[in-house]
């Protein structure tokens, strides 16, 4: 993996850990991994419930449990990159090796974007006591984006662009409320989950 920096608007700290992830062969066999599972597709969902006015998208859910199912090999590939991510993550803020080394991924999603959807609702990932456990959002573009599909972080005015591999990291709470903008052309594929409290 590749440390990228975001472009800020100023030089305060936003705390969103950003990387690119190699080999990018991973991304297009997640990517291959959803056409394929067409029985698996359920739309996106939002809180607990479908919402299309929050969140329009298409997603496979993916408890931790089938991870180690057959034919589902390519996400131990996967998390053995993201985790290569997290711990340079906690080298740059070394106080989360006083709270954060026991951390556990729960369910994380497999979504696809067409053009005009978009997680139109600005929101966070910690918002209810149903979501305390989580401590950190995690999400990887699958695939570039040229038009639209942008991730907006409201606080801090930062957009990221869809590019294949890119990996990011951010805390949970209230401070990193964002969404997702229109896509205006082509598809958007990512996967993206949280790191949560041991239980």
């Amino acid at each position: 993996m590749k440390k990228i920096k975001i472009k800020a608007n100023n030089q305060n700290p936003h705390f969103i850990g950003s990387w690119s992830i190699e080999p990018t062969s991973i991304c297009k066999d997640l990517i291959n991994y959803f056409e394929v599972n067409v029985s698996k597709q359920r739309l996106g969902v939002s809180g607990v419930s479908v919402n299309r006015n929050h969140k329009d998208s298409i997603d496979i859910i993916v408890k931790p449990k089938e991870i180690i199912l057959p034919g589902n090999e390519i996400f131990k590939t996967y998390f053995d990159k993201l985790f290569e991510c997290y711990k340079n993550y906690i080298e740059e803020w070394p106080f989360l090796n006083e709270i954060a080394q026991n951390l556990e991924i729960g369910s994380f999603n497999l979504q696809k974007y067409k053009p005009g959807q978009h997680f139109k609702k600005i929101h966070t990932e910690r918002a209810s006591i149903n979501s305390l456990h989580r401590i950190f959002a995690f999400m990887t573009y699958l695939n570039d984006v040229q038009e639209g599909g942008s991730t907006y972080f409201s606080h801090y005015n930062i957009d990221i662009q869809p590019e294949e591999g890119l990996t990011l990291i951010w805390p949970a709470e209230w401070t990193h409320a964002h969404k997702g903008n229109i896509l205006k052309k082509g598809s958007k594929y990512i996967i993206t989950g949280w790191m949560n409290f041991a239980n």
